[in-house]
């Protein structure tokens, strides 16, 4: 069990756990993109963060909520919550030039603490941004705040109206650290209760102590806690064999500006339509996710990963689909495209061309599935590569994010996009996407992409990009994401297939489910946040 930690500023791990870029990726570096290193980022204790703008008044009334001790206006600590982890946050880090900034960071210790925390941020005009595990790569702590008021932040205003105080451009981080519990055990049904605070890593270790696993494993494992997963549909390694987070999800309490919404009566149900899914994937924009009730596995009595090779992306991508929909279907199901399995093998000591495919099996008869798998990727073409590859995808699966932060400590700029889309259109959206990112982006560049969620419908398409930092890099990054996006609604795919929303994709997502989509969205946060305290601008726009 990898033991839980939060993560680091400016980058996306801790120092101590940094990962140095392979001796092979460095030359490639130097020798394709003349990178030359940055400048050292500068500390958080350093950045230009103004005294806290609230009033005596609103900070007595929070500290009246949770207690004095949890109540932060600390620079270093404001500043460490007022981003994600997405590159361009990488680098507004590293600037000390963060686009927002919490007032204060409150850490309430229950959902009794959350509603009153709510009622007193609508009292005095604050917004309201939850905070997990701080691991948004969409720009989903970063909310649209209003221009600040004349009086001193936190001051009723004059007629005190709920609309005229949430306009100030103030907000406070709500940290749900102390709502790290495991609740409840059902043994007999397989159902767990997990507060949001809880750290994913944590969660399993508690559970491992009943037998159980969540089987959620998704990059952000590390740093996650539960409630981001359900707040943005997490979906891990394994969601072949053991679904998406929102999958998981059979019930939920939620702490909302007019109260508490609870869901999840029974496995399923025809009394209307379902509010769990109303919440999920609602980014802390309609309420504040305080506890979830998911299904939960017994603990994988074995484990095996393998490898396969194809010739191309296609033809991977043609067995991939074969085993989703037909079966059988592996617990972990990955396909590195040409680009990225070169690279890996660039990184890693091995160089066999082609296409690289990882198939893991958790259960307890993983030899039996496991032959019956490679019956069928021998049918489809495959090439089986043994066990190695697949056991050294595993041993390095959280390595990426700390390689990206190796690549901007070297000088390069490594950002990420996804999408998903039916098996007919993936071709074209893979071409699409790839088109628009080196049309935009400066020569050289490379793009990498892998399938790593599969379903009987469509499958996922995860792209890296590394490129040359070049002038203004957050600029020409987003002006090429945006680029993508385009290609991604014009292609038939979703904009985010795992990722969320956040305020990078609110746009596309807007397209994506159309006007009277948007309407809806925006009704239902009225009614449940009518003074629009949380998380402004995050999904909708305000």
């Amino acid at each position: 069990m990898r033991e839980e930690r939060r993560a680091g500023w400016a980058r996306w791990g801790t120092p101590e756990h940094a990962k140095p870029l392979p001796e092979a990726v460095a030359g490639l570096l130097k020798q394709v993109f003349e990178v030359t290193p940055p400048v050292a980022p500068v500390a958080p204790e350093a950045v230009a963060v103004p005294v806290s703008p609230l009033s005596d008044q609103a900070l007595a009334a929070l500290a009246e909520v949770v207690g004095a001790e949890q109540v932060s206006t600390g620079i270093a600590e404001r500043a460490v919550h007022a981003t994600g982890k997405s590159t361009p946050d990488l680098f507004h880090q590293r600037s000390g030039e963060l686009p927002a900034l919490p007032s204060a960071v409150v850490a309430p210790a229950d959902h009794d603490q959350v509603l009153a925390l709510l009622a007193t941020c609508v009292d005095h005009g604050l917004a309201v941004v939850p905070f997990g595990g701080g691991t948004s790569v969409v720009g989903g702590l970063t909310p649209q705040l209003g221009k600040p008021a004349p009086h001193p932040i936190g001051t009723p205003a004059t007629d005190g109206t709920a609309t005229e105080q949430a306009a100030v451009g103030a907000y406070i981080s709500l940290d749900l650290r102390r709502l790290d519990r495991l609740v409840a055990v059902d043994p007999v049904s397989r159902t767990a209760v997990l507060q949001a605070g809880l750290p994913a890593p944590r969660a399993d270790a508690l559970l491992a102590e009943h037998g159980f696993t969540l089987g959620h494993v998704p990059q952000s494992y590390e740093y996650a806690t539960i409630g981001g997963f359900a707040a943005t549909r997490s979906s891990g390694q394994a969601s072949a064999g053991y679904g998406r987070f929102d999958d998981m999800v059979v019930g939920m309490t939620v702490a909302t500006p007019r109260g508490t919404i609870a869901t999840g009566r029974a496995p399923a149900s025809s009394a209307g339509p379902d509010l769990r899914r109303l919440f999920l994937g609602s980014e802390g924009a309609f309420g504040v996710i305080t506890d979830v009730t998911v299904r939960v596995r017994p603990l994988a009595a074995e484990r095996r990963y393998e490898g396969w090779r194809f010739a191309s992306f296609a033809d991977g991508a043609a067995a991939a689909r074969r085993l989703a929909q037909d079966g059988p279907r592996p617990t972990v199901l990955r396909l590195s495209d040409e680009v990225e399995t070169m690279l890996g093998a660039t990184g890693r000591g091995r160089g066999d061309g082609g296409c690289l495919m990882v198939v893991g099996h958790e259960g307890a008869s993983v030899g039996h599935a496991a032959a019956q798998t490679a019956a069928v990727l021998r049918e489809c073409g495959g090439q089986e590569l043994g066990t190695e590859p697949g056991e050294q995808w595993a041993a390095h699966r959280f390595d990426a994010p700390y390689l990206r932060d190796a690549l901007i400590d070297a000088g390069a700029f490594a950002e990420t996009l996804e999408t998903a889309a039916f098996w007919s259109a993936l071709p074209g959206l893979y071409e699409a996407v790839r088109e628009a990112l080196f049309a935009a982006l400066p020569v050289p560049s490379m793009v990498l992409c892998h399938v790593s969620h599969v379903y009987e419908t469509g499958a996922s398409l995860y792209f890296t990009v590394v490129t040359a930092y070049a002038d203004e890099p957050v600029a020409r990054w987003q002006r090429a994401k945006a680029a993508a996006s385009d290609a991604i609604i014009a292609a038939g795919g979703t904009i985010s297939h795992h990722h969320g929303v956040g305020t990078e994709h609110r746009d596309w997502f807007a397209q994506e489910v159309g006007p009277l989509g948007v309407d809806v969205l925006r009704a239902v946060k009225r009614e449940l946040d009518p003074a629009g305290v949380l998380n402004p601008g995050i999904l909708v726009e305000s």
